[in-house]
């Protein structure tokens, strides 16, 4: 598959080449490695735990969006970068049972990695039965730092979540989107929140910033973010 037939768009930061998918995740080719951050798997029955009236659907959706990345790509490893589970009260039987399913329906090559973020510490670690790999953050993969919260760190380039950031195009009328995006910057990369139900968060770009957002099924450059 080429980056055009994915959607995708190309950078290269630290030596290295990433592919900005349209599924809000990152492909690695090198590395043969995927990454999403913020799936929040669970939180939307969290909520309905809590009494919220909350729409249905949204776990199945995001393992779904999972499992077809790791079949499409040939990847060895999945990392998560934070927040894989919600809150504690996401762990029911309805979700567990979805949890382990969609874990045998991997393909085997597929070793997955949370990377625990500030959801995950609440939360609890994914069932053992998953067979994740779990660390505290950076876990360090050639020049980059995996990590769940931004901000710079000497063990390399960041590539991180946890701040779901949204981009608002505005067009002629007044007219305004907003929509999920990446922020690429000097010194570390933030991903889009990969699960349903998340929000977004607005962000404009900084000094040496790049916004690449989501929609139509691609990944597109923001005109002006440099």
């Amino acid at each position: 598959m080429t980056p055009a037939e994915a959607g995708a768009q190309v950078i290269e930061v630290a030596g290295e080449t990433l592919w900005l998918l349209p599924e809000h995740a990152i492909w690695w080719p090198r590395a043969a490695m995927l990454m999403a951050a913020d799936i929040h798997i669970g939180k939307a029955a969290a909520f309905r735990a809590w009494g919220q009236p909350v729409p249905h659907g949204t776990t199945a959706d995001n393992l779904a969006r999972l499992l077809d990345l790791a079949r499409r790509y040939p990847a060895r490893d999945f990392v998560f970068l934070g927040d894989f589970l919600h809150a504690r009260a996401a762990r029911t039987a309805a979700v567990l049972l979805a949890l382990h399913d969609w874990r045998r329906a991997m393909p085997s090559r597929v070793h997955c990695t949370l990377v625990r973020g500030n959801h995950d510490t609440h939360a609890g670690d994914p069932p053992e039965g998953l067979g994740f790999s779990v660390v505290t953050e950076p876990l360090v993969a050639g020049p980059f730092a995996l990590c769940h919260e931004p901000g710079p760190r000497p063990a390399g380039y960041v590539l991180a979540g946890h701040l779901h950031p949204g981009c608002v195009l505005r067009g002629a009328g007044g007219d305004r989107l907003r929509l999920p995006c990446f922020v690429v910057g000097e010194q570390g990369a933030i991903l889009p929140a990969f699960g349903a139900f998340t929000g977004l968060a607005s962000v404009r770009a900084e000094a040496g910033e790049r916004l690449f957002v989501v929609g139509d099924g691609r990944v597109w450059a923001v005109p002006g973010s440099r």
